[in-house]
């Protein structure tokens, strides 16, 4: 009985390392980890500038006041990451409604998020918990195009 308990101990105790030792701490909250306010505004900045060079969703921008994107983007992602701010923009389904968008351009997107976030340095782990929280946009946001364009192929 001992030897199970002893070895049953270290099977705990090696557990626990590992885990510690894959999971990064985290002092505060993603709004934190991301360099709040300028941190994200790096971040977007960087991945609207990104977006504006693409040749594949550069052409959806046409009609957007990007200063005002950028904004709402840096607030958008400041309230899902925990910060102090106030979102006052539209919802995801609304503001997409008319832009015709497909999958294509949701994670062509998303790429220039991730190389904005790269450029920046954000750990890998942090920009995964930043992805989780904007995923279930997707639906909305390609959603709308069916909505807005009935039969319209995804």
């Amino acid at each position: 009985m001992p030897a199970f308990s002893l070895a049953s101990r270290t099977v705990a105790v090696l557990v626990l390392a590992a885990t510690l030792l894959a999971a990064p701490a985290r002092a505060g909250t993603l709004y934190d980890e991301l360099g709040q306010r300028a941190g994200l505004t790096r971040i977007v900045d960087g991945m609207v500038h990104r977006a504006l060079l693409d040749p594949r969703i550069k052409d959806t921008f046409d009609d957007a006041n990007i200063e005002r994107l950028r904004g709402l983007l840096m607030l958008q992602f400041c309230v899902l990451t925990g910060g102090p701010c106030r979102y006052p923009g539209r919802g995801m389904k609304a503001a997409h409604a008319d832009l015709n968008l497909a999958p294509r351009h949701f994670n062509a997107m998303v790429e220039t998020l991730q190389d904005a976030m790269d450029a920046e340095g954000v750990p890998f782990w942090t920009q995964n918990r930043l992805l989780a929280l904007l995923a279930p946009m997707h639906r909305d946001i390609v959603a709308a195009r069916s909505a807005a364009k009935p039969g319209a192929a995804p």
